[in-house]
């Protein structure tokens, strides 16, 4: 644009530096700080007893256990970036006015695997269960009020997962507004062989439809691989303010 000051460049989407490992094997750790931009932060601290995988007991900063895609690497995701769906719904910028949080926040979560089937002795049963903050990363909380969110998940055969998720908790703004958050998801997730199907629906449900409308949301993506090297995406990606 004439006379405008910038313009196409080149930057840096992400610079993360991490550690992580084990203790013992009874113990799992993670730091994670994002370096770039202007403010560098911590995105992960956490410290996880995990002897036994029908039971572990996770402690600290981490992924909320909302929505399939929430808790993944962002290179992973398939697309260059999270589904409108985990953005508005899952804490990364969320719809109520909360800045991107990363889909993460602090707290403790219950976690596990049960019932191995099949030939191959996958795990039928997969749940997690987490009490929050609700403010996000490096904010201490502002009421005494926690988030509860968990999922159940079955996994019928080997890489495909279906799952539902609820999110019952709030959050206290900018204005000092305590603002209800109370979301439902349901979705499955199939990764076999580099061959993927994602699909999920969020909705506010209860006080937060109330409040502040019914919004959902929904978005379904497939990975076709033609290569070793080369995959295609093809994604559908809804967001609905008002549910309408």
């Amino acid at each position: 644009q004439e006379g405008a000051h910038g313009g196409p460049g080149f930057n840096c989407r992400l610079i993360r530096l991490y550690v992580d490992g084990s203790i013992f094997n009874d113990f799992n750790y993670r730091i994670q700080l994002q370096m770039n931009g202007q403010n560098p932060h911590v995105k992960d601290f956490y410290i996880e007893w995990a002897k036994y995988k029908e039971f572990s007991v996770k402690m600290g900063q981490f992924k909320r256990a909302f929505t399939f895609e929430n808790p993944m690497n962002p290179w992973d995701v398939g697309v260059g970036d999270f589904s409108i769906l985990v953005q508005k719904m899952a804490g990364m910028g969320d719809r109520l006015g909360e800045a991107n949080m990363g889909g993460r926040d602090q707290g403790i979560q219950v976690q596990g695997d049960l019932l191995p089937i099949g030939q191959d002795n996958h795990t039928l049963f997969h749940y997690q269960l987490g009490v929050y903050n609700g403010q996000g990363i490096n904010l201490a909380d502002a009421n005494s009020a926690k988030d509860v969110i968990g999922t159940i998940q079955l996994q019928p055969i080997k890489g495909l997962k279906l799952g539902v998720f609820g999110w019952k908790g709030d959050w206290v703004g900018g204005s000092g507004a305590t603002l209800k958050r109370e979301r439902i998801s349901a979705g499955l997730n199939y990764d076999v062989n580099n061959w993927t199907v994602r699909a999920e629906w969020a909705a506010a449900v209860a006080g937060e439809k109330e409040q502040s409308g019914a919004a959902d949301a929904l978005y379904v993506t497939a990975g076709i691989p033609f290569t070793d090297w080369f995959k295609l995406y093809l994604k559908w990606d809804e967001f609905r303010s008002q549910a309408t």
